[in-house]
This record gives C-alpha cells, sequence and structure tokens, in this order.
C-alpha cells in the first residue's frame, strides 16, 4: 500500500513537472509572437523631432525636410519642435531624458554631438552614451571669407600675412567654443599663426563685423555667406571640408594648403538609449531612403549641403572619434567654458 501511494506521488511529480514546461513553453511563444507585432504597430501616433535650436537655422532646414519624408514613409506625422537654449544643449538633455519608446528623436549638429561634449566638464547628458545613434544625414562646409580691404587673394596669402603680423589679424566668430571658433584654432594650429579671436552673440553679428571691416576673417557657414560673397563684401579663400563645394565651385579647399584641415556641420538623428533595435534600424532604412531621394537631394545641396549617410554602429564612432579630435583642439588652444 506505501508502494502504492509512492508510485501515485511520483506519478503526481512528473505531471505537475510536464504541466511546467508546458506553461513555461506556452509563456515563450507568446511573448515571441508579440514582440513582433509591437515591433510591427510602430509608430502607432505622431513622433517628434526635437530640433535643439531656434527656427530658420541650418538645422531646423534639414531638419523639417527629414520630417516631411519620415512622415510620408512612417504613416504618422513626425512633428518638428523647436527646443532652443544654451547652444542647443536644452532640446538636447530634454531628449535624453525621454522615454525611449521611438516617439521622441533628437536632430543634432556637431555643436550638440561633439563640441558641448569636448568643451563642457559637466553636461545634463552624456553623449552618446545617453542616445541612440540612428543616422548621419547631411554636412555642411564653412567658408574662409576676409573683407575685401584684406590684401590676400588666396590661403597662401592669408596665412604669409599673418605670419608676417602675429596678433594682429581679427577672426569673428558666433562664440566662443562654437564650430566658428575652433575652425580658427586648428587654422592656427595647423598654419602656426597667431590670430586674435572675437566671439559675438551669433552668425549674423559675427559675418556683420567682417563686412563692416570691424574684423578681419570669419569662418562662416556657407549659405548664409553666399549673398555677401556674390555681392562683394566678403571674399572667399578656402572651403573647410576636404570637398568642393557645388555652390562655389571655384573656391578651393583648405585641405589643398593645409593638409589635415576638415571642419564640417554634422546633422544628425538620434533617439534616447534604450530605444528598441527595431524601431533604431527602421529609422535608419527610411532616412537613407529620404534624404537618397533625388528631391530631397537637390533641397540640400541648393541649401548648401551635402547627403552623408552612415549606419547606427558607424555613426556612434564617428561622434566619439570627433569628440576626441576636437577635445586635442580645444585642450591645445586654451579654450575655456564660457
Amino acid at each position: 500500500m506505501d508502494q502504492g501511494r509512492t508510485a501515485r506521488a511520483a506519478y503526481s511529480d512528473c505531471a505537475r513537472a510536464r504541466w511546467k514546461v508546458i506553461a513555461c513553453a506556452v509563456l515563450a511563444l507568446i511573448t515571441s509572437s508579440i514582440q513582433p507585432v509591437a515591433a510591427q504597430n510602430w509608430p502607432a501616433k505622431p513622433v517628434r523631432m526635437i530640433v535643439p535650436f531656434t527656427p530658420g537655422g541650418g538645422s531646423d532646414i534639414v531638419g523639417r525636410v527629414l520630417a516631411q519624408k519620415l512622415s510620408t514613409a512612417l504613416g504618422q506625422q513626425v512633428v518638428v519642435e523647436n527646443r532652443p537654449g544654451a547652444g542647443g544643449r536644452i532640446g538636447t538633455e530634454a531628449v535624453a531624458r525621454a522615454a525611449p519608446d521611438g516617439y521622441t528623436l533628437l536632430f543634432a549638429t556637431s555643436s550638440v554631438m561633439v563640441t558641448a561634449p569636448a568643451l563642457y566638464a559637466k553636461l545634463g547628458f552624456q553623449m552618446p552614451g545617453d542616445f541612440a545613434p540612428i543616422s548621419l544625414v547631411a554636412s555642411t562646409a564653412y567658408v574662409l571669407v576676409v573683407h575685401p580691404s584684406v590684401p590676400v587673394r588666396s590661403v597662401k596669402d592669408f596665412i604669409a600675412l599673418a605670419k608676417r603680423t602675429p596678433g594682429r589679424l581679427t577672426y569673428a566668430s558666433s562664440g566662443a567654443g562654437g564650430p566658428a571658433h575652433l575652425a580658427g584654432a586648428l587654422f592656427g594650429a595647423l598654419a602656426a599663426v597667431h590670430m586674435v579671436h572675437v566671439p559675438y552673440k551669433g552668425s549674423a553679428p559675427g559675418a556683420t563685423s567682417v563686412m563692416s571691416g570691424e574684423t578681419d576673417a570669419m569662418f562662416s557657414n556657407l549659405l548664409p555667406a553666399l549673398p555677401a560673397i556674390k555681392a562683394g563684401r566678403l571674399r572667399p579663400l578656402g572651403l573647410t571640408s576636404t570637398r568642393p563645394s557645388t555652390i562655389l565651385p571655384d573656391v578651393p579647399t583648405l585641405a589643398a594648403t593645409l593638409p589635415g584641415f576638415e571642419v564640417e556641420q554634422l546633422y544628425g538623428l538620434l533617439a534616447p538609449a534604450n530605444t528598441s533595435r527595431d524601431t533604431v534600424r527602421r529609422l535608419n532604412a527610411e532616412t537613407a531612403k529620404a534624404v537618397q531621394s533625388p528631391e530631397v537631394k537637390v533641397r540640400l545641396l541648393n541649401d548648401g549641403s551635402e547627403v552623408l549617410l552612415s549606419t547606427p554602429d558607424a555613426f556612434e564612432k564617428r561622434i566619439v572619434a570627433e569628440i576626441a579630435r576636437w577635445s586635442t583642439v580645444i585642450k591645445s588652444a586654451g579654450i575655456k567654458e564660457d
């Protein structure tokens, strides 16, 4: 009789074990079937694309072009939300703290992806650690311009003049630690010349100072400088990209005279860290389709930008490499936080 009870108990234990195995298998099956459906259903509502700068600037223009194409591709509106302040850091921090659900994206520039992390010891975000890089989108060159009264016609002439008059030439920028300032610092290091930096509160006041003769030179955004160049109020000497520009085809690159000189404004799309890989992959693919379409390519070229795509991994590596490069320039030039 004891043996019978023992046998029945053993059978009962085996049955319970079998039911546990079956239950686990069913749960795993349900879970695996739910995940793809959730991924396929994204996005189920409008997506915010935060541009951390004021409307009308380069990042806003390029960001809105991309948002329009993504809206069509995703079947949901991608709404551009301008969140300016602190040189783009406020809007960038907002995305870093957002839920990683694919409904908040950041359209960023070099200013927040590279310059801020390289310059500031304390930020409200880590780059790229607090983000899931999706893709580079485009790049824009700067152009070295001088007032027409400056007696130079080429980058070589400009370097020779700076060497003959150390500390006499001045160059304007949109603010301490900004891309135009860093371009000047890199130029000084590679050309072994000393120029005086004069920061202004924005690109427009800086360019105005060169046009009026208040300062001698500036590394200006390409597109805003075009009207003044065409009007003869600014003289272009060299482009900061390593490639010629379609809108200034006769202006050589600075790298032709100073090997290794390269400064570009990068535009990229990012999401908060821990955003699902499926969402990142889809956004990467749709971004590539969007900016390679003929109408977007032409629009970017007319605005002085060029398509520059990447995989998420390559984008992250580019951010890390650029931060390291500019950290070295900032340290060697003695540039401090403003």
